[in-house]
């Protein structure tokens, strides 16, 4: 039993130890790497779920998604083909574009898909509310916009979200299809520390 005790606390005083050797890039043969080290087993990654609604405006006396170009033949393309979006939309707690208002989703979608409507999104959800005021989700990758759920990927953030990663559920709420204005339900679940 004394052995076992012994290995033990000889194991846990050398991961202790391997904390604060940095290992230099002459050590991994890389020579852009300038260090590696182990990350504090201390610190606690949490999951948070956020749900708010996103109001994609296109049309009215203060749109907050814009076309900003387009590909030759995307008038010609039952796909948007070649469609450039730049967007801040609000984001509010209901679908009621009046209630409180939590941050912007601000970001590019480019109409990528030939064959359906889909987009390559990047796009950062900015807090302007309550302790998350200023910190930043960063969302990139692809959305099928006429998926009932549409899933996207978290890649990052700043603030209380630096090293974040997850993923985003959207669902739209209501679309105009007379003006092209929506609202989207966004479910948000978000690894940090």
């Amino acid at each position: 039993m004394a052995t076992f005790i012994f290995s033990s606390l000889l194991l846990l005083l050398i991961l202790s130890c391997a904390n604060s050797i940095p290992v230099t890039s002459s050590e991994q043969g890389d020579d852009y790497l300038v260090s590696t080290r182990l990350v504090s087993n201390a610190a606690v990654e949490k999951q948070s779920h956020f749900r708010f609604y996103c109001h994609i405006i296109v049309n009215g006396s203060n749109p907050t998604a814009v076309r900003v170009t387009a590909a030759s033949g995307t008038n010609k393309s039952s796909t948007y083909f070649g469609l450039v979006v730049l967007m801040d939309d609000p984001l509010t707690t209901t679908p009621d574009v009046n209630s409180k208002l939590v941050g912007r989703a601000q970001g590019t979608n480019a109409a990528a898909g030939l064959y359906k409507v889909e987009f390559f999104m990047a796009m950062n959800f900015i807090f302007t509310d309550g302790k998350f005021n200023g910190s930043t989700i960063a969302i990139f990758g692809h959305n099928e916009v006429f998926s009932a759920v549409q899933e996207m990927p978290i890649i990052g953030g700043s603030g209380l979200f630096r090293f974040a990663r997850g993923y985003v559920l959207a669902r739209t709420y209501s679309r105009d299809l007379m003006t092209g204005n929506a609202v989207m339900q966004f479910d948000v679940f978000v690894n940090h520390y």
